[in-house]
């Protein structure tokens, strides 16, 4: 599946990506912050996160920008479902930080998970990375007011994170801001 937003292009990963995915990813500012990912992260990581088995329903994007010198990888956005329901994860790397391409990438998510039928969609951030907590606002999210621990792979611990939903249902429209999630 591919998604095409204002600036960005969202399309699914090929194993020829593992180099680039990997010198993008490679950050342990980025790896910190997710759940999965460990550190260091190595070509094989990105090998087996490229390879692994995919659900329609739960699609991973690798985010492109179109036109930037051969349409480089600069982050990844998708959809899994978890004990929770649907929860949406993304990184951008650091080079592309405060240009608004995480915020642009979740909306286009929510679009396409909108399209796909889920109607309610979770999130939750580190509580020392502020920055996803404004993406995910700026998104349509709400904080629901609880914190939750999860393991982050990347820091080898379990952290303290700030949960966050937005309500699909009733919204129509691709990416326009008009038409965004409700916050719940």
């Amino acid at each position: 599946m591919f998604h095409r937003s204002e600036r960005l292009l969202l399309r699914p990963g090929w194993l020829e990506d593992a180099g680039e995915l990997t010198s993008r990813i490679a950050d342990e500012a980025i790896v910190r912050n997710l759940a999965s990912a460990p550190w260091p992260y190595r070509q094989e990581d990105a090998e087996t996160w490229l390879s692994r088995a995919s659900n329609p329903r739960f699609p991973a994007f690798l985010v492109t920008l179109p036109g930037a010198g051969g349409s480089p990888i600069i982050g990844a956005c998708g959809l899994h479902e978890d004990a929770q329901g649907t929860e949406i994860g993304y990184w951008i790397a650091r080079e592309w930080w405060g240009k608004g391409f995480a915020t642009e990438a979740a909306r286009a998510v929510l679009s396409v998970a909108r399209s796909l039928g889920h109607r309610r969609v979770h999130s939750c951030h580190a509580v020392d990375n502020p920055a996803s907590g404004r993406v995910l606002r700026k998104a349509g999210f709400s904080p629901t007011g609880r914190i939750r621990t999860v393991h982050s792979r990347g820091r080898g611990i379990d952290i303290s994170a700030v949960e966050f939903v937005t309500e699909l249902d009733g919204c129509v429209g691709g990416d326009d801001p008009a038409m965004m999630p409700r916050a719940a």
